[in-house]
Protein backbone atom coordinates (compact mmCIF):
# COMPACT_ATOMS: atom_id res chain seq x y z
CA UNK A 1 0.00 0.00 0.00
CA UNK A 2 1.42 3.34 -1.08
CA UNK A 3 1.09 6.40 1.20
CA UNK A 4 0.91 10.00 0.09
CA UNK A 5 4.04 12.05 0.55
CA UNK A 6 4.14 14.21 3.67
CA UNK A 7 4.21 17.39 1.56
CA UNK A 8 0.95 16.35 -0.13
CA UNK A 9 -0.78 15.77 3.26
CA UNK A 10 0.31 19.19 4.52
CA UNK A 11 -1.01 20.81 1.34
CA UNK A 12 -4.37 19.08 1.71
CA UNK A 13 -4.66 20.19 5.34
CA UNK A 14 -3.91 23.79 4.42
CA UNK A 15 -6.51 23.77 1.66
CA UNK A 16 -9.09 22.31 4.06
CA UNK A 17 -8.39 24.95 6.73
CA UNK A 18 -8.54 27.73 4.18
CA UNK A 19 -12.04 26.66 3.23
CA UNK A 20 -13.35 27.03 6.79
CA UNK A 21 -14.85 30.43 7.82
CA UNK A 22 -14.08 31.75 11.30
CA UNK A 23 -17.00 31.83 13.70
CA UNK A 24 -19.07 35.03 13.62
CA UNK A 25 -20.07 37.11 16.62
CA UNK A 26 -18.14 38.39 19.61
CA UNK A 27 -15.48 36.16 21.09
CA UNK A 28 -16.23 37.56 24.56
CA UNK A 29 -19.37 38.83 26.27
CA UNK A 30 -17.45 41.85 27.55
CA UNK A 31 -18.15 45.14 25.77
CA UNK A 32 -15.79 46.20 22.99
CA UNK A 33 -16.43 49.83 23.92
CA UNK A 34 -15.37 51.08 27.34
CA UNK A 35 -16.48 54.68 26.78
CA UNK A 36 -19.31 55.89 29.02
CA UNK A 37 -20.15 58.81 31.27
CA UNK A 38 -22.39 59.46 34.25
CA UNK A 39 -25.40 61.67 33.49
CA UNK A 40 -27.39 61.79 36.72
CA UNK A 41 -28.71 59.84 39.67
CA UNK A 42 -32.30 59.43 38.50
CA UNK A 43 -33.50 57.88 41.77
CA UNK A 44 -32.02 56.21 44.87
CA UNK A 45 -31.73 52.95 42.89
CA UNK A 46 -31.12 54.11 39.29
CA UNK A 47 -28.25 55.80 37.44
CA UNK A 48 -28.58 57.47 34.06
CA UNK A 49 -25.52 56.69 31.90
CA UNK A 50 -24.50 57.61 28.37
CA UNK A 51 -22.59 54.72 26.79
CA UNK A 52 -20.95 54.04 23.43
CA UNK A 53 -21.23 50.78 21.50
CA UNK A 54 -19.28 49.32 18.58
CA UNK A 55 -20.86 47.00 16.02
CA UNK A 56 -18.86 44.91 13.56
CA UNK A 57 -19.77 42.07 11.21
CA UNK A 58 -22.05 42.14 8.18
CA UNK A 59 -23.70 45.46 7.37
CA UNK A 60 -27.13 44.40 8.66
CA UNK A 61 -25.62 43.11 11.90
CA UNK A 62 -23.64 46.22 12.78
CA UNK A 63 -26.43 48.30 14.33
CA UNK A 64 -27.89 45.57 16.61
CA UNK A 65 -24.35 44.55 17.58
CA UNK A 66 -23.49 48.17 18.41
CA UNK A 67 -26.65 48.59 20.46
CA UNK A 68 -25.98 45.43 22.49
CA UNK A 69 -22.38 46.54 23.00
CA UNK A 70 -23.60 49.90 24.34
CA UNK A 71 -25.92 48.10 26.76
CA UNK A 72 -23.01 46.03 28.05
CA UNK A 73 -20.86 49.15 28.24
CA UNK A 74 -23.43 50.98 30.39
CA UNK A 75 -23.44 48.18 32.96
CA UNK A 76 -19.64 47.86 32.73
CA UNK A 77 -19.39 51.56 33.59
CA UNK A 78 -21.42 51.08 36.79
CA UNK A 79 -19.24 48.18 37.86
CA UNK A 80 -15.78 49.49 36.95
CA UNK A 81 -15.53 52.99 35.47
CA UNK A 82 -17.71 55.34 37.54
CA UNK A 83 -16.19 57.75 40.03
CA UNK A 84 -17.50 55.44 42.78
CA UNK A 85 -18.03 52.09 41.01
CA UNK A 86 -19.74 49.14 42.64
CA UNK A 87 -16.52 47.13 42.40
CA UNK A 88 -14.35 49.67 44.17
CA UNK A 89 -11.55 47.48 45.53
CA UNK A 90 -9.11 45.04 43.93
CA UNK A 91 -10.45 42.27 46.19
CA UNK A 92 -14.01 42.80 44.93
CA UNK A 93 -12.83 42.74 41.32
CA UNK A 94 -10.91 39.53 41.91
CA UNK A 95 -14.00 37.88 43.39
CA UNK A 96 -16.05 39.01 40.40
CA UNK A 97 -13.53 37.83 37.78
CA UNK A 98 -14.75 34.17 37.65
CA UNK A 99 -18.33 35.38 37.07
CA UNK A 100 -17.51 38.18 34.63
CA UNK A 101 -17.95 36.38 31.30
CA UNK A 102 -21.31 34.83 32.18
CA UNK A 103 -22.49 38.02 33.89
CA UNK A 104 -22.16 40.04 30.68
CA UNK A 105 -24.25 37.63 28.64
CA UNK A 106 -26.91 39.71 26.92
CA UNK A 107 -29.89 38.00 28.54
CA UNK A 108 -28.41 38.82 31.96
CA UNK A 109 -27.39 42.40 31.17
CA UNK A 110 -30.82 43.47 29.89
CA UNK A 111 -32.49 42.95 33.27
CA UNK A 112 -30.43 45.83 34.67
CA UNK A 113 -31.64 48.29 32.04
CA UNK A 114 -34.64 50.20 33.38
CA UNK A 115 -34.98 52.45 30.34
CA UNK A 116 -33.13 53.50 27.21
CA UNK A 117 -33.50 56.49 24.91
CA UNK A 118 -35.47 56.09 21.70
CA UNK A 119 -32.68 57.42 19.52
CA UNK A 120 -28.92 57.75 19.43
CA UNK A 121 -26.96 60.84 20.44
CA UNK A 122 -24.28 59.71 17.98
CA UNK A 123 -24.22 57.28 15.04
CA UNK A 124 -21.08 57.15 12.87
CA UNK A 125 -18.94 54.63 11.01
CA UNK A 126 -15.76 53.47 12.68
CA UNK A 127 -12.43 54.90 11.51
CA UNK A 128 -11.68 51.83 9.39
CA UNK A 129 -15.16 52.03 7.76
CA UNK A 130 -15.81 48.41 8.70
CA UNK A 131 -18.07 48.97 11.66
CA UNK A 132 -20.59 51.25 13.36
CA UNK A 133 -20.21 53.35 16.52
CA UNK A 134 -23.23 54.62 18.42
CA UNK A 135 -23.90 56.49 21.65
CA UNK A 136 -27.10 56.11 23.63
CA UNK A 137 -28.48 57.01 27.06
CA UNK A 138 -29.56 54.27 29.45
CA UNK A 139 -30.99 54.10 32.94
CA UNK A 140 -29.42 51.30 34.98
CA UNK A 141 -30.91 49.55 38.03
CA UNK A 142 -27.91 50.19 40.28
CA UNK A 143 -29.77 48.84 43.32
CA UNK A 144 -30.50 45.52 41.61
CA UNK A 145 -26.89 45.29 40.45
CA UNK A 146 -25.68 45.71 44.02
CA UNK A 147 -28.15 43.16 45.37
CA UNK A 148 -27.06 40.56 42.82
CA UNK A 149 -23.37 41.13 43.53
CA UNK A 150 -24.03 40.62 47.23
CA UNK A 151 -26.01 37.43 46.48
CA UNK A 152 -23.08 36.17 44.37
CA UNK A 153 -20.67 36.76 47.25
CA UNK A 154 -18.73 39.44 45.38
CA UNK A 155 -19.48 42.31 47.77
CA UNK A 156 -20.31 40.23 50.83
CA UNK A 157 -16.84 39.84 52.41
CA UNK A 158 -16.27 43.59 52.70
CA UNK A 159 -19.83 44.25 53.87
CA UNK A 160 -20.49 41.48 56.37
CA UNK A 161 -19.93 43.65 59.42
CA UNK A 162 -21.91 46.52 57.97
CA UNK A 163 -24.77 44.12 57.23
CA UNK A 164 -24.62 42.84 60.80
CA UNK A 165 -24.61 46.30 62.39
CA UNK A 166 -26.69 48.14 59.82
CA UNK A 167 -25.97 51.30 57.89
CA UNK A 168 -24.73 54.44 59.63
CA UNK A 169 -27.18 56.70 61.41
CA UNK A 170 -27.22 60.05 59.61
CA UNK A 171 -28.47 63.51 60.56
CA UNK A 172 -29.04 66.24 57.94
CA UNK A 173 -28.13 69.82 58.89
CA UNK A 174 -28.14 72.99 56.74
CA UNK A 175 -24.80 74.66 56.14
CA UNK A 176 -24.51 78.04 57.87
CA UNK A 177 -21.76 80.48 58.78
CA UNK A 178 -19.44 79.82 61.72
CA UNK A 179 -21.15 80.50 65.00
CA UNK A 180 -24.64 80.52 63.44
CA UNK A 181 -27.29 78.10 64.67
CA UNK A 182 -28.31 75.62 61.91
CA UNK A 183 -31.51 74.74 63.73
CA UNK A 184 -32.63 78.37 63.78
CA UNK A 185 -31.88 78.64 60.04
CA UNK A 186 -33.86 75.45 59.39
CA UNK A 187 -36.90 76.86 61.14
CA UNK A 188 -36.61 80.31 59.56
CA UNK A 189 -36.16 79.33 55.90
CA UNK A 190 -38.76 77.06 54.24
CA UNK A 191 -36.46 76.27 51.30
CA UNK A 192 -33.86 74.80 53.69
CA UNK A 193 -36.53 72.70 55.40
CA UNK A 194 -37.77 71.39 52.03
CA UNK A 195 -34.21 70.49 51.01
CA UNK A 196 -33.67 68.68 54.32
CA UNK A 197 -36.87 66.67 53.83
CA UNK A 198 -35.80 65.72 50.29
CA UNK A 199 -32.39 64.50 51.48
CA UNK A 200 -33.95 62.58 54.38
CA UNK A 201 -36.46 60.97 52.01
CA UNK A 202 -33.65 59.96 49.66
CA UNK A 203 -31.67 58.42 52.53
CA UNK A 204 -34.61 56.46 53.92
CA UNK A 205 -35.30 55.12 50.42
CA UNK A 206 -31.75 53.76 50.48
CA UNK A 207 -32.47 52.19 53.90
CA UNK A 208 -30.24 54.44 55.96
CA UNK A 209 -31.21 55.22 59.55
CA UNK A 210 -32.04 58.92 59.54
CA UNK A 211 -32.25 61.00 62.71
CA UNK A 212 -34.56 64.01 62.37
CA UNK A 213 -33.40 66.78 64.75
CA UNK A 214 -36.84 68.36 65.18
CA UNK A 215 -38.18 65.07 66.52
CA UNK A 216 -35.44 64.70 69.14
CA UNK A 217 -36.16 65.62 72.75
CA UNK A 218 -32.79 67.34 72.91
CA UNK A 219 -34.14 70.44 71.13
CA UNK A 220 -35.38 72.03 74.33
CA UNK A 221 -32.13 71.67 76.24
CA UNK A 222 -29.41 70.79 73.74
CA UNK A 223 -27.65 74.09 74.45
CA UNK A 224 -26.47 72.77 77.80
CA UNK A 225 -25.00 69.66 76.22
CA UNK A 226 -23.33 71.59 73.42
CA UNK A 227 -21.38 73.64 75.94
CA UNK A 228 -19.99 70.44 77.42
CA UNK A 229 -18.49 69.23 74.14
CA UNK A 230 -14.81 70.09 73.88
CA UNK A 231 -13.39 71.25 70.56
CA UNK A 232 -14.76 72.89 67.41
CA UNK A 233 -16.35 75.77 69.38
CA UNK A 234 -17.49 77.59 66.23
CA UNK A 235 -18.97 74.55 64.48
CA UNK A 236 -22.47 74.05 65.84
CA UNK A 237 -23.26 71.45 63.16
CA UNK A 238 -20.64 69.14 64.65
CA UNK A 239 -21.90 69.74 68.17
CA UNK A 240 -25.52 69.10 67.22
CA UNK A 241 -24.58 65.88 65.40
CA UNK A 242 -22.58 64.47 68.29
CA UNK A 243 -25.21 65.58 70.81
CA UNK A 244 -27.83 63.60 68.89
CA UNK A 245 -25.58 60.56 68.55
CA UNK A 246 -25.38 60.17 64.78
CA UNK A 247 -22.56 58.29 63.06
CA UNK A 248 -22.36 60.70 60.12
CA UNK A 249 -23.79 64.14 59.51
CA UNK A 250 -24.51 65.78 56.17
CA UNK A 251 -24.50 69.53 55.63
CA UNK A 252 -26.00 71.08 52.54
CA UNK A 253 -26.27 74.43 50.76
CA UNK A 254 -28.79 75.31 48.04
CA UNK A 255 -28.18 77.84 45.26
CA UNK A 256 -30.95 78.88 42.84
CA UNK A 257 -30.41 80.56 39.46
CA UNK A 258 -33.17 82.04 37.31
CA UNK A 259 -33.18 83.09 33.68
CA UNK A 260 -35.87 83.98 31.18
CA UNK A 261 -36.56 82.69 27.67
CA UNK A 262 -39.15 85.17 26.45
CA UNK A 263 -41.77 85.26 29.18
CA UNK A 264 -40.88 81.80 30.54
CA UNK A 265 -38.86 81.65 33.74
CA UNK A 266 -36.35 78.79 33.85
CA UNK A 267 -34.89 77.64 37.12
CA UNK A 268 -31.68 75.76 37.83
CA UNK A 269 -30.50 74.62 41.25
CA UNK A 270 -27.12 73.44 42.51
CA UNK A 271 -26.88 71.65 45.84
CA UNK A 272 -23.56 71.13 47.65
CA UNK A 273 -23.52 68.25 50.13
CA UNK A 274 -20.70 67.45 52.53
CA UNK A 275 -20.42 64.37 54.76
CA UNK A 276 -18.57 64.37 58.08
CA UNK A 277 -17.62 61.72 60.60
CA UNK A 278 -19.54 62.76 63.69
CA UNK A 279 -17.07 61.90 66.43
CA UNK A 280 -14.23 63.91 64.89
CA UNK A 281 -15.93 66.22 62.33
CA UNK A 282 -13.53 64.74 59.73
CA UNK A 283 -14.64 65.47 56.17
CA UNK A 284 -15.54 62.24 54.36
CA UNK A 285 -16.64 63.63 51.03
CA UNK A 286 -18.12 66.62 49.26
CA UNK A 287 -20.16 66.69 46.07
CA UNK A 288 -22.28 69.16 44.12
CA UNK A 289 -25.37 68.15 42.19
CA UNK A 290 -27.09 70.14 39.46
CA UNK A 291 -30.59 70.18 38.08
CA UNK A 292 -31.49 70.86 34.47
CA UNK A 293 -32.33 74.43 33.48
CA UNK A 294 -36.09 74.25 32.91
CA UNK A 295 -39.43 75.92 33.73
CA UNK A 296 -40.21 73.82 36.80
CA UNK A 297 -41.01 74.61 40.42
CA UNK A 298 -38.16 75.41 42.78
CA UNK A 299 -39.02 72.28 44.77
CA UNK A 300 -38.78 70.04 41.69
CA UNK A 301 -35.39 71.29 40.50
CA UNK A 302 -34.07 71.26 44.09
CA UNK A 303 -34.95 67.58 44.46
CA UNK A 304 -33.32 66.81 41.12
CA UNK A 305 -30.05 68.43 42.19
CA UNK A 306 -30.18 66.74 45.59
CA UNK A 307 -30.45 63.27 44.07
CA UNK A 308 -27.37 63.95 41.98
CA UNK A 309 -25.27 65.19 44.93
CA UNK A 310 -26.38 62.78 47.66
CA UNK A 311 -25.89 59.65 45.56
CA UNK A 312 -22.27 60.60 44.91
CA UNK A 313 -21.40 61.48 48.49
CA UNK A 314 -23.02 58.31 49.89
CA UNK A 315 -20.41 56.19 48.13
CA UNK A 316 -17.75 57.88 50.27
CA UNK A 317 -19.86 57.46 53.40
CA UNK A 318 -20.23 53.73 52.72
CA UNK A 319 -16.50 53.30 52.13
CA UNK A 320 -15.73 55.05 55.43
CA UNK A 321 -18.36 53.06 57.34
CA UNK A 322 -17.17 49.68 56.11
CA UNK A 323 -13.54 50.50 56.82
CA UNK A 324 -14.17 52.00 60.25
CA UNK A 325 -16.36 49.10 61.36
CA UNK A 326 -13.41 46.77 60.92
CA UNK A 327 -11.98 48.46 64.01
CA UNK A 328 -15.27 48.42 65.94
CA UNK A 329 -17.93 50.87 67.11
CA UNK A 330 -16.45 54.33 67.53
CA UNK A 331 -17.04 56.35 70.71
CA UNK A 332 -15.85 59.75 71.86
CA UNK A 333 -15.14 59.89 75.61
CA UNK A 334 -14.71 63.17 77.48
CA UNK A 335 -13.53 62.88 81.10
CA UNK A 336 -13.77 66.00 83.27
CA UNK A 337 -11.92 66.04 86.62
CA UNK A 338 -14.32 67.66 89.08
CA UNK A 339 -12.64 66.58 92.31
CA UNK A 340 -9.86 68.29 94.24
CA UNK A 341 -6.79 66.37 93.02
CA UNK A 342 -3.13 67.28 93.37
CA UNK A 343 -0.60 66.82 90.55
CA UNK A 344 0.35 63.25 91.55
CA UNK A 345 -3.24 62.08 91.76
CA UNK A 346 -4.17 63.83 88.50
CA UNK A 347 -1.37 62.02 86.67
CA UNK A 348 -2.38 58.73 88.29
CA UNK A 349 -5.94 59.21 87.04
CA UNK A 350 -4.75 60.00 83.51
CA UNK A 351 -2.42 56.99 83.37
CA UNK A 352 -5.13 54.68 84.72
CA UNK A 353 -7.62 55.86 82.09
CA UNK A 354 -5.11 55.17 79.31
CA UNK A 355 -4.36 51.70 80.67
CA UNK A 356 -8.03 50.84 81.18
CA UNK A 357 -9.02 51.78 77.65
CA UNK A 358 -6.19 49.73 76.16
CA UNK A 359 -7.55 46.69 77.99
CA UNK A 360 -11.24 47.26 77.29
CA UNK A 361 -11.45 48.37 73.65
CA UNK A 362 -9.90 47.33 70.34
CA UNK A 363 -8.13 50.63 69.80
CA UNK A 364 -8.01 54.03 71.47
CA UNK A 365 -6.55 57.40 70.58
CA UNK A 366 -5.78 60.11 73.13
CA UNK A 367 -6.84 63.50 71.76
CA UNK A 368 -6.78 66.13 74.52
CA UNK A 369 -5.07 66.03 77.91
CA UNK A 370 -5.20 68.94 80.36
CA UNK A 371 -5.25 69.16 84.16
CA UNK A 372 -9.05 69.03 84.06
CA UNK A 373 -9.98 67.28 80.80
CA UNK A 374 -9.02 64.05 79.04
CA UNK A 375 -10.56 63.19 75.66
CA UNK A 376 -10.33 59.88 73.80
CA UNK A 377 -11.58 58.24 70.65
CA UNK A 378 -12.21 54.54 71.21
CA UNK A 379 -13.17 51.69 68.86
CA UNK A 380 -14.96 48.93 70.78
CA UNK A 381 -15.92 45.36 69.92
CA UNK A 382 -19.64 45.48 68.97
CA UNK A 383 -20.21 42.06 70.53
CA UNK A 384 -18.79 43.30 73.84
CA UNK A 385 -19.95 46.91 73.84
CA UNK A 386 -23.06 47.32 71.77
CA UNK A 387 -24.01 50.51 73.60
CA UNK A 388 -22.37 53.43 75.38
CA UNK A 389 -23.94 52.27 78.64
CA UNK A 390 -22.10 48.93 78.50
CA UNK A 391 -18.76 50.66 78.00
CA UNK A 392 -19.48 53.15 80.79
CA UNK A 393 -20.30 50.41 83.29
CA UNK A 394 -17.03 48.54 82.70
CA UNK A 395 -15.00 51.76 82.81
CA UNK A 396 -16.65 52.76 86.08
CA UNK A 397 -16.17 49.37 87.72
CA UNK A 398 -12.56 48.83 86.56
CA UNK A 399 -11.57 52.37 87.54
CA UNK A 400 -13.03 51.84 91.03
CA UNK A 401 -10.90 48.69 91.46
CA UNK A 402 -7.68 50.51 90.60
CA UNK A 403 -8.21 53.99 92.08
CA UNK A 404 -9.33 54.30 95.70
CA UNK A 405 -9.53 58.08 95.96
CA UNK A 406 -11.73 58.85 92.92
CA UNK A 407 -14.74 57.54 91.00
CA UNK A 408 -16.19 57.87 87.52
CA UNK A 409 -19.76 59.19 87.31
CA UNK A 410 -21.99 59.60 84.31
CA UNK A 411 -22.76 63.15 83.30
CA UNK A 412 -24.51 62.40 80.01
CA UNK A 413 -24.10 60.06 77.04
CA UNK A 414 -25.67 58.86 73.82
CA UNK A 415 -24.75 56.37 71.10
CA UNK A 416 -21.42 58.01 70.21
CA UNK A 417 -20.53 60.37 73.06
CA UNK A 418 -19.80 59.70 76.72
CA UNK A 419 -19.52 62.76 78.99
CA UNK A 420 -18.06 61.49 82.26
CA UNK A 421 -16.94 63.15 85.50
CA UNK A 422 -14.19 62.03 87.84
CA UNK A 423 -15.00 63.00 91.42
CA UNK A 424 -13.59 62.45 94.93
CA UNK A 425 -14.78 59.51 96.94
Amino acid sequence: MRTAPVSTLVLLLLVGCAGQRPPEGPISNLPQSRQASFVESFSPTEWTVKAAGIGMGKKKQREPNALNDARRCAVYFCLYLATDPLLSSSEERQRFAPHEEAFFALDNITKYIAWEADGYSLRVRTADKKGLRIEKTFRIYIGLLEQDLIAMGVLLPSKELAAEMGRPQIVVIPEVGKGEDPMAALEAKPELKHAARSIESYLTARRYDVIVPEQQNFLNDYGDMLRLVVGHPEDLSYKIAISIGSDVYLTYAVNLDRDYVGSTENRKVSVSVRAFETTTARLLGTETGYSKDRPATVEAVTEEAIHDAVDKVLARVNAYWEEDLQRGIQYRLIFTLKGDFDRARTESIQETLASLLQGLVNHSKEEIVTDRTVTYLAWADPQKYGSARDLYQDLRDEFARQIQFAAIERQQFNRKLLLLEIVNR
